[in-house]
């Protein structure tokens, strides 16, 4: 078992990582171990308001320097979506290098369990893509620093149902900005990805009365999910020029980038993914400017950690719920501030995130 540690002096003088996703983190850890064959890396990006917390997602990268990049941008967006819902969490995430069907098995959670001990607390995990409860089990067998585990054992459980939830207040919340009223009923609304969060997506949407379109790289999945809620399947990548009213990105992340923004012909973009925008700056400009209402992915997707942080601090699960939905609310007032400065709502809801992390940091330092 060895870690590498990279600090942020070592990546500012290094020219190769030069790009956005180094934003000041501030321990990244390179984990690997020769027995089980775990090859993981754990971002921590800030944890001024409290340890990093943020769910491990297992994948099959292309390369290490894709899941590098990956945990960076995710660790990254956890500080932001951690702050503007008023947690006392830094943000945080872990990767681990592999196919999660044929790759994963109990000692390869426990030998990453192990590493996430060996930070002490200053990292706690969750689960995320690839990842279950049952995982979330085995780690907390090696570490007290996991959540999501599940309510058997004294924790929350599955946070994908509350995650779906917060997305689907948001979605709401830009709808009403958009429309007038925030009904979704005859609303036309493109899923993509349809995992544990898209499909509890689907069910809220769907029962409001949207007509819902889904999609996935899971053709399975797909036909599953067909018959049991009896929508609309489209296959492949060729969606983004569809006529919708609500497009809904809920599979991995940089789904709007320069090959598909401007093919985009929906008037909302509301979904559970994370990191939707490929380059926040330019990307968040063009929609605004092509008039499409983007819920901010950090803010209406922080359900789940809302529901993994109520383990942390004891509260039940209504508490949760009611706090997610206060997502709505959060979201409409991004829109309103978004108008007002004349900026993107990723802008606003960043500075708002930014000026609470920039507060307590004046607080400790006084």
């Amino acid at each position: 078992m060895t870690s590498n540690i990279i600090n942020n002096d070592l990546i500012k003088k290094d020219p190769v990582f030069g790009q956005l996703s180094f934003d000041g983190h501030e321990q990244i850890v390179f984990c690997n171990d020769e027995d089980t064959g775990l090859k993981a890396i754990i971002g921590i990006h800030n944890t001024v308001l409290g340890p990093a917390l943020g769910g491990t997602r297992m994948w099959t990268y292309q390369s290490e320097w894709h899941a590098l990049n990956d945990v960076l941008r995710l660790s990254r967006g956890m500080t932001y979506k951690s702050a503007i819902t008023g947690l006392n969490l830094g943000g945080g995430k872990a990767v681990i290098i592999g196919d999660a069907k044929t790759q994963k098995n109990d000692a390869l959670m426990r030998k990453f369990g192990e590493f996430v001990n060996s930070m002490s607390g200053r990292y706690i995990t969750a689960e995320d893509v690839g990842m279950e409860t049952r995982d979330m089990d085995i780690i907390r067998e090696v570490t007290p620093h996991v959540t999501g585990i599940s309510e058997s054992n004294g924790g929350s459980g599955n946070p994908s149902p509350v995650t779906a939830f917060g997305v689907y207040m948001g979605m709401k919340a830009a709808v009403k900005h958009k429309f007038g009223s925030d009904s979704l009923d005859g609303k036309k609304i493109l899923v993509q990805g349809v995992g544990h969060v898209g499909e509890t997506l689907v069910k809220l949407v769907s029962d409001e009365g949207a007509q819902v379109i889904i999609n996935d790289i899971n053709e399975n999945r797909l036909e599953e999910l067909s018959k049991k809620y009896n929508m609309n399947v489209i296959l492949g990548n060729d969606i983004y020029n569809l006529d919708l009213d609500i497009y809904a990105p809920c599979a991995l992340g940089a789904s709007i980038n320069d090959d598909t923004i401007h093919q985009l012909n929906t008037k909302v973009i509301a979904g559970a993914a994370n990191n939707q925008l490929a380059d926040e700056v330019k990307h968040g400009r063009i929609l605004k400017e092509k008039g499409i209402a983007y819920a901010p992915d950090f803010l209406i997707n922080a359900g789940g950690i809302i529901n993994v942080y109520g383990e942390l601090e004891g509260y039940s699960k209504e508490e949760s719920l009611k706090k997610t939905e206060n997502i709505y609310n959060t979201t409409l007032e991004i829109f309103k501030l978004s108008e007002k400065e004349n900026i993107t709502t990723h802008r606003a809801a960043f500075n708002i995130a930014q000026k609470r992390i920039d507060n307590r940091k004046k607080e400790k330092n006084s």
